[in-house]
């Protein structure tokens, strides 16, 4: 079924501001793209950067990188799918044609690098009732049977993000690893530290609703205050964990991941950070050997993996969801998402 003219899609006009507006239909923009119809749509808690107005944002783009739906369109030189295919689409794309690209690590592209989904003027986002997917035969996966559109969502971008930043954290069977920030990647980072080996989690947020989530499936819920390292210090028997895993991106969030990690440990920092500044104690990381990895994931390269895990039932991304809200209402969705109101976790919109 082609798309009426003209759509529906969330705008950015300035901070904490964002409407739903009338825009133009997109197109496959090159022979290699595709357009797919969203039918669900999730908002990012990097999305918030955005909303309260921090660093590259600029008025007048779509928001929005996480997206499932049908295609509608596609270019003449796709190979791997055609219209009424349901997708999932990876929350950033490139070009497709380098070798690292072939291999699904976008990030380490040859040909001009990776372009996120709704954060400027560049790529358009998904929070609209249609999307432009450039590199389709790449930035695109066909849903497989057995898998929900709910946690096809969560494999475009929170998922990958916490499973990849578990690995990035050198998990080692037996280890005690801590996760800070409970929203829907830093949940997924427990699920994945589990899933990876790791014989503890403690799960560190200031929330109580996210700790009793993260607790459900085995996690040790640890209150962030001004008492945390001391408690983290308490449950290791004072050496510190083995592994960070930090999911906010806040310099508060970092801060806390230096001083709960013990000697040796991995810091593995997937949250954006608020700030291009950071400010580490260099010299002390070198007298603990400690490691700090800052990331951003190759959503494609973590879906042979992934995909498996969901179907058999080993991982539950869909656990997340709290709020399911129609794309009109999206300012709103923003607002409640943002202020963390009656326990939102994860906000989904349907076009």
């Amino acid at each position: 079924m082609p798309l009426n003219v003209g759509m529906k899609a969330l705008v950015y006009h300035g901070p904490k501001d964002i409407r739903c507006d009338d825009v133009a239909n997109p197109d496959p923009a090159s022979t290699d793209g595709a357009v797919v119809r969203i039918t669900h749509a999730g908002i990012c808690g990097s999305d918030l950067h955005i909303y309260e107005g921090h660093g590259w944002a600029e008025p007048g783009f779509t928001t929005g990188h996480e997206a499932v739906g049908e295609i509608v369109e596609t270019g003449s030189g796709v190979r791997r799918f055609r219209s009424g295919d349901r997708v999932l689409v990876s929350g950033a794309a490139a070009c497709a044609t380098c070798l690292p690209c072939g291999q699904g690590r976008i990030d380490l592209c040859t040909s001009g690098g990776a372009s996120v989904f709704g954060i400027g003027l560049g790529l358009s986002g998904s929070q609209s009732e249609a999307i432009g997917v450039p590199a389709a035969d790449r930035t695109l996966a066909a849903i497989p049977e057995g898998m929900t559109e709910e946690q096809a969502l969560m494999l475009t971008d929170n998922l990958p993000t916490g499973w990849f930043g578990a690995r990035r954290a050198d998990i080692q069977p037996g280890a005690t690893v801590a996760v800070i920030g409970l929203g829907p990647v830093g949940q997924h980072a427990v699920e994945s530290a589990l899933v990876q080996g790791a014989a503890r989690v403690l799960a560190l947020d200031p929330v109580a609703e996210r700790r009793t989530a993260a607790a459900a499936v085995g996690a040790e819920p640890i209150e962030i205050d001004e008492h945390t390292s001391a408690r983290v210090a308490e449950a290791t028997g004072g050496r510190g964990v083995d592994a960070v895993i930090e999911a906010v991106g806040r310099l508060d969030a970092i801060r806390l991941a230096l001083e709960v990690a013990g000697p040796g440990a991995t810091i593995s920092i997937v949250g954006v950070p608020e700030s291009a500044d950071l400010s580490v104690p260099a010299v002390l990381l070198q007298a603990r050997n400690q490691t700090l990895r800052l990331s951003l994931c190759p959503v494609q390269s973590t879906w042979p993996a992934l995909v498996p895990l969901v179907v058999s039932g080993r991982l539950h991304p869909e656990r997340v969801i709290t709020t399911r809200l129609t794309l009109d209402r999206g300012s709103e969705a923003y607002a409640r998402f943002h202020d963390r109101r009656e326990g939102i976790l994860k906000v989904v919109l349907h076009p």
